[in-house]
């Protein structure tokens, strides 16, 4: 028979409890600020509940009554420099952490609100009621909260999507190393979501200070946690991780106070990651004014059990059992922040024709619909640009592609201190798997992070270390088929940011990845992601392709405010082409289109690796036509000054792209020219694209995916047949 060994885990786990020595001992002011806040915070929420009632908020609404103690208890220690987010409920937990801002000194129960408190109330209600003056101007609502200053990250409808971006922020505060901290704040639904485990990983690998709170309402809308996992007591998610872990009743604010200080020591004190788990009670269903039992999957006794250890009762039943307020001191607190709500209620709705509206002077104006998905650039405004044919510096004529991404970046990360690059494998094998990264390990050890193999947490990170706004990451995906896995946090975070929260917050960040096309990656690592990043708001794309173009396009890249995707490929990384010797600090302008060959009897629009192949298409069947490389790709970034005027001279467009018909960037682009170049037409726009299957791994029929040669032939043939000019 085998011998067993019992094996215990690596980092504490434990549960706290509160006693009576605890409360003894407990400073009356803090006592007195978490019961003032956590009042203010549950009139607020049955203030935004009754106006959900008539009608009013246009939206969920999604109410934390019942969880005030975790939101006051964790926020009672933190920082003006600390951050947070949080999920979908987090009315709570945004103005915890706002109140403990505005009034750093705390609150006292008998005086009067200040004029800061009564902003407060009045931009976060506005905001949830989607109205100009919120903190988001409107545009979050409910979920999406944002106070930077006040250190509210931002609140986040994905679920467990904002736990990668607290990451980042967690990094940052690191880095800079004054001993702040990051709180991401999530519920039991979350907990067991790939990215969050993800992050609870790296983060205790990179030993951040960051506080995974786990608040655990026992259901994710109506599935009951036990449900969900055979491990209910969700804070043992720390022994994997090798994280400290507590678990405490969020019922009892001084319980997750206590925990919270004993996290914040660890943290503060570079001891990495915590986390806790506050047992708490939503009152109400998932959304709106109604209990749960309504919807029958919860009974009245269960409701009332937990409203018989309400957090507000808890507080102040101990303090007037120490004599530190009275019960009329209670109750004169309670009408007043009731009457708080109901003074800023009323200067944001009115009365029209016996009902309840919001006043129409506050909606934002509909012009303000797109303001902000993208920045204007004018961090870009004053920098050196060259061409090529303009740059005055020593030229490589036969410099290597993959060297010019080494060297920038080399340059890059030497005079500006902000950057720093992470993905797989970029620290190691000579510069990750092409060298792209090549010598910025050995040369900046402390900026360079090889990352486990997740890829939502490390670009989640990346876009919290954005957000943050003190450091700029340089992401790489080893494939951009891997966009797929992180989809929630290009797309869903990073991407739809800076609009989401009102328009004007930077998300400073580069994503760089390769095509693989040719390869024999198959299916799963050759895409060209040209095609979905710009079907995806708020995003940039730069798609070089020479050595020449990849130096100042990445210069602007880096310089960028808004996230930028640099797409690479390895057809180009081995290939030649001229690069700058030693000057390389110029930059080429986003948005800037090259028209690489003249001619009149087509126009052809290509980037990446397909310029080269269809100038010499061009060539060897003597076709006079003007060959455009793109170079940016997004919406904003196409160069219409040079395409309408190459169109209204040929009359005749193609368009080539070496990928997939399914997701083509070039049916994007062909409908967009049909939309605005239609009178200046000859013929349809012609395409040249890639089969509808993913490339495989099949030598042939990778081959057959791809646009070749023989398919830019076709497409010039085509072109110049229909113009009754066929070729020979």
């Amino acid at each position: 028979m085998p011998d067993y060994a019992t094996l215990a885990p690596s980092a504490p786990w434990r549960e706290l409890r509160t006693t009576r020595a605890d409360w003894d001992d407990a400073d009356p002011a803090a006592l007195e600020s978490m019961l003032v806040s956590a009042h203010l915070i549950r009139a607020f929420e049955e203030k935004v509940l009754e106006l959900a009632g008539q009608g009013l908020v246009h939206g969920p609404a999604h109410s934390a009554v019942g969880q005030e103690g975790g939101a006051v208890g964790s926020a009672a220690l933190m920082r003006a420099t600390d951050q947070i987010n949080g999920s979908h409920r987090a009315h709570h937990q945004f103005l915890a952490k706002s109140i403990r801002y505005v009034a750093p000194r705390g609150l006292a129960p008998a005086e009067d609100f200040s004029p800061a408190i009564r902003g407060l109330a009045q931009r976060s209600l506005a905001e949830i009621l989607g109205l100009a003056q919120g903190f988001c101007r409107g545009r979050g609502g409910s979920m999406h909260l944002r106070w930077a200053e006040a250190g509210n990250l931002g609140t986040n409808a994905i679920v467990g999507g904002g736990v990668p971006l607290a990451a980042g922020a967690a990094w940052a505060h690191k880095r800079a190393g004054k001993g702040d901290v990051a709180f991401a704040y999530f519920g039991d639904g979350a907990v067991n979501i790939g990215s969050v485990l993800e992050t609870m990983n790296i983060a205790a690998a990179w030993k951040l200070p960051l506080c995974f709170f786990i608040e655990n309402n026992r259901y994710a809308v109506s599935t009951h946690v036990e449900e969900a996992t055979a491990e209910p007591r969700l804070s043992a998610r720390g022994s994997a991780f090798a994280i400290p872990a507590w678990k405490v009743d969020g019922m009892d604010p001084l319980a997750v106070y206590l925990a919270t200080k004993e996290a914040m020591e660890l943290m503060r004190n570079g001891g990495g990651p915590a986390i806790i788990e506050a047992d708490v009670y939503r009152y109400f269903h998932q959304n709106g004014p109604l209990p749960g039992s309504a919807f029958g999957y919860r009974d009245k006794a269960e409701e009332t059990a937990w409203r018989a250890r309400d957090p507000l009762d808890r507080l102040a039943s101990e303090m007037e059992q120490r004599q530190i307020i009275g019960s009329s001191g209670v109750a004169a607190l309670r009408e007043r922040s009731l009457a708080l709500m109901a003074e800023v209620a009323h200067e944001l709705v009115e009365q029209a024709d016996g009902k309840n509206r919001i006043k129409p002077a506050l909606w934002p104006d509909e012009g303000f619909r797109d303001h902000g998905i993208r920045g204007d650039l004018s961090e870009l405004s004053g920098q050196r640009t060259e061409e090529l044919e303009t740059f005055s510096g020593a030229i490589d004529g036969s410099a290597k592609f993959i060297d010019a991404v080494a060297n920038v970046m080399q340059r890059r990360m030497a005079t500006d201190d902000r950057i720093v690059v992470m993905g797989e494998d970029v620290h190691r094998l000579k510069g990750g798997t092409n060298g792209a990264t090549r010598g910025l390990a050995a040369a900046f050890p402390d900026r360079v992070l090889g990352t486990p193999i997740s890829e939502a947490a490390f670009t989640g990170l990346g876009g919290g270390i954005a957000m943050d706004g003190r450091y700029l990451p340089v992401v790489e995906f080893m494939y951009p088929d891997f966009m797929w896995v992180a989809a929630d946090q290009v797309f869903n975070q990073i991407g739809k940011a800076r609009h989401m929260f009102g328009g004007d917050i930077d998300v400073p960040l580069v994503l760089r990845t390769k095509v693989a096309m040719g390869t024999g990656y198959g299916s799963q690592h050759s895409m060209d992601p040209a095609g979905i990043f710009a079907t995806s708001p708020g995003w940039r794309i730069v798609a070089p392709s020479t050595p020449f173009d990849y130096v100042g396009l990445m210069n602007s890249a880096l310089r960028c405010k808004d996230p930028v995707l640099v797409i690479e490929h390895v057809e180009l990384y081995n290939s030649t082409g001229p690069a700058p010797v030693d000057d390389l600090d110029y930059f080429i302008p986003l948005g800037k289109a090259k028209v690489v060959r003249k001619g009149t009897a087509m126009t052809i629009l290509t980037y990446l690796a397909m310029v080269r192949p269809v100038l010499e298409a061009v060539e060897r069947l003597g076709v006079d036509a003007e060959v455009i490389d793109l170079r940016s790709l997004d919406r904003a970034g196409l160069d219409w000054q040079a395409i309408e005027a190459s169109i209204r001279k040929t009359g005749n467009v193609l368009v080539v792209e070496q990928g997939a018909r399914g997701t083509s960037y070039g049916g994007l682009l062909a409908a967009e020219i049909q939309n605005r170049c239609f009178d200046w037409l000859d013929q349809p726009v012609q395409r040249v694209h890639g089969g509808e299957a993913s490339p495989s791994i099949s030598k042939v029929l990778e081959a057959a995916a791809c646009a070749r040669p023989a398919d830019i032939d076709r497409g010039l043939r085509q072109v110049m047949a229909d113009q009754g000019r066929p070729l020979s």
